[in-house]
């Protein structure tokens, strides 16, 4: 009987807990709300970088008709050769004062002794038979007796096609100063332009910033460049470049040389090695030699050490549009042989110009 009750007590206190804490439980009063998870900050997507702009190559302007483009410019830097001209040829009477002050005017503009004397005494025989003349036709005078002296017939092609499954190898040379570097980049942009596909080597190894800007100048036209090591073998690199050239079936192979003075036989020596380095692959097509118009006659000694070492093919002439020395054309032509293939009339990329006769003593007449 006790121990019923005993059982019977612990079966109430057990109840009321449960009930008690089952009331604590459900009442809104009491309850405890847990705490929100802390907001969590969303996960961006991994980017993807972007990609770096490729530099866009850029279409050079048509060679053919630049040098009518350019006309103006020369025309310009020219003008007092050719009203001078033309002004001493329309005076009444031409007197021996008269045709000295032509001669002057002539060698001032650096046309040169022999042809000077040549274009003279073709004047004084054509004055004497047709008299005094109006301008129109002292300018059609004077514009075939500079056509005569220029060479109108010589061919200024560039041979930049290949032969024999072979690209054409154009050798630039010049002295320090003349701006060969760029000169050397402005040709591949007038081979670029009339379609060729181009290889630059960088043979002037001995500044260490030629390199750097002939790769600066192909990457513009998309042509490629073959460099060596600073103050490596300028040989070497040439050779490598042909080499270059060949496997990837190019047109053209341009080979830029380091600046030489010409009383350094020396250097003189080492351009001839280049030379026939590369002709290991084959012969040279062009050596075109740079000379600065406003060096003038200084320009014809240049020249004839130059030929006398590689046996150069033409004359690019550049600074013509800020001198009025143009008759360095007439002089280069009638002393050496050689004709002018290109000519540099100004800053721009697009400045150098197949020189064009007919073009060139118009724009020296005015």
């Amino acid at each position: 009987m006790l121990l019923a009750l005993v059982v019977l007590a612990l079966v109430l206190v057990g109840g009321i807990g449960y009930a008690v804490r089952r009331g604590k439980s459900s009442s809104p009063t009491s309850a405890v709300e847990p705490e929100a998870p802390a907001a969590q900050a969303p996960i961006e997507a991994p980017t993807t970088p972007e990609p770096l702009p490729t530099p866009s190559v850029e279409v050079p302007e048509p060679t053919a008709g630049r040098l009518v483009r350019l006309r103006a410019r020369l025309s310009k830097s020219q003008n007092v050769f050719g009203k001078g001209l033309l002004s001493l040829l329309s005076r009444d009477h031409l007197d021996d004062e008269a045709w000295e002050e032509v001669e002057d005017t002539l060698l001032t503009a650096d046309v040169g002794v022999a042809a000077t004397q040549e274009i003279v005494e073709r004047l004084k025989a054509r004055s004497a038979v047709l008299g005094t003349r109006g301008i129109v036709e002292l300018k059609e005078l004077l514009t075939e007796e500079l056509l005569a002296v220029v060479g109108a017939d010589m061919d200024r092609s560039l041979n930049a096609s290949p032969k024999d499954g072979k690209p054409a190898t154009l050798l630039v040379v010049g002295v320090n100063g003349v701006g060969k570097t760029t000169t050397c980049g402005k040709i591949a942009r007038v081979l670029v332009a009339d379609g060729h596909s181009v290889v630059l080597g960088a043979a002037d190894t001995f500044r260490a910033a030629a390199a750097d800007q002939l790769e600066t100048w192909a990457n513009r036209v998309g042509a490629q460049v073959v460099r060596g090591p600073e103050a490596g073998d300028p040989a070497s690199v040439a050779f490598d470049a042909v080499a270059k050239g060949i496997a990837d079936n190019v047109d053209t192979v341009l080979v830029d040389t380091a600046g030489r003075l010409q009383n350094k036989v020396g250097l003189m020596d080492e351009l001839g090695k280049v030379k026939r380095v590369i002709e290991k692959h084959g012969p040279v097509s062009e050596t075109l030699l740079v000379l600065d118009a406003t060096t003038g006659q200084n320009g014809l000694a240049q020249a004839r050490v130059f030929t006398d070492t590689v046996e150069v093919t033409g004359v690019v002439l550049t600074k013509l549009d800020g001198t009025a020395k143009g008759g360095i054309v007439i002089a280069v032509q009638r002393e050496l042989g050689i004709p002018v293939k290109l000519i540099g009339l100004g800053e721009g990329p697009d400045d150098l110009a197949p020189f064009a006769a007919r073009e060139f003593v118009e724009a020296l007449v005015g």
